[in-house]
């Protein structure tokens, strides 16, 4: 049975986040409203050094852990190590404090994190996204190499990291491995099953998601890879952890990546938690906090 915690934060969402997106109407002045720029959050600057540079038009990220800047050494479980953190937003909403405290922790652990800000719909489109997001992993590589790097998004963030995973195969050297939380992984919400699982999730609208998956397309086929993984090829890829909860709409899909990673002989754990919301590691419940800790250790691991 989920905490209570995680029901209040499901009572929560039902009341104040659901009904943003509920109809295609308010999905498209939700989706057209003026974009926040993203913040640094003072806690994270106070612990970490933080520095930004441009890559292909976009602003990244970098954290490095200060004790590490200032000692370097093995120092802490993830010394040597990198993550990329792709933050989801329905590719409309900027990065928040919960992803802030999520890649705080990864720093927190030893490892280096680059944040990719890329910029989101509809002034932006997949067709940036995709390369940007690339073009960080590939500037990481010269300071790093790829058995010591991992991708990590959530949400949209997760689609997008499979996504460019998928698109930078077959010329660069892959990832260890891919950490993804409640990935959003096929804009057009084909999966039958999500009419089902709509009726449990008190967050996300398929209805309001379509919208913002069409002007996130910018164009393309709703079925094209970099903006629907899903459909894109598995073989060759590093293997996978992805977690999801049973009140999360996109968990049918998440449940066929598992399908289609075993199709590909690639490892892909799956972890389902029951009466958890959408991206639960990122809430502040038990069920949350034990699930952001283990992916940490995942993350930050040297084997």
């Amino acid at each position: 049975m989920a905490s209570w915690q995680m029901r209040a934060v499901a009572a929560y969402l039902r009341l104040t986040a659901r009904p943003r997106m509920a109809t295609a109407e308010r999905a498209a002045r939700r989706i057209a409203a003026p974009k926040a720029e993203p913040q640094r959050p003072r806690r994270l600057r106070e612990r970490h050094e933080v520095t930004e540079v441009v890559i292909s038009g976009f602003r990244c990220i970098s954290v490095r852990p200060r004790r590490l800047t200032r000692h370097p050494g093995p120092t802490a479980p993830g010394a040597g190590r990198a993550v990329v953190y792709v933050h989801g937003g329905s590719y409309i909403n900027p990065i928040t404090t919960q992803h802030w405290s999520f890649i705080t922790a990864l720093a927190d652990a030893g490892c280096r994190v680059e944040v990719p800000l890329y910029g989101r719909a509809p002034h932006h489109t997949v067709a940036e996204a995709v390369p940007f997001v690339t073009a960080v992993y590939e500037r990481l590589l010269r300071t790093c190499p790829a058995s010591m790097i991992g991708i990590a998004g959530d949400s949209a963030g997760g689609g997008l990291a499979l996504a460019a995973t998928q698109a930078m195969r077959d010329r660069l050297p892959l990832p260890a491995k891919l950490v993804l939380i409640a990935p959003w992984l096929d804009v057009t919400m084909s999966n039958p099953a999500i009419a089902e699982a709509a009726g449990s999730d008190p967050w996300l609208s398929p209805v309001g998601l379509v919208e913002a998956g069409r002007a996130w397309l910018g164009g393309r086929d709703g079925r094209d890879p970099w903006a629907s993984p899903l459909f894109g090829s598995f073989q060759g890829l590093p293997p996978m952890e992805a977690v999801v909860g049973t009140r999360d709409l996109f968990r049918p899909d998440v449940l066929l990546l598992r399908e289609r990673c075993e199709a590909a002989g690639v490892p892909c754990r799956v972890d389902v938690v029951e009466g958890a919301v959408h991206v639960y590691p990122l809430t502040p419940t038990p069920e949350g906090h034990e699930a952001a800790s283990a992916l940490v250790t995942s993350l930050t691991a040297t084997a």
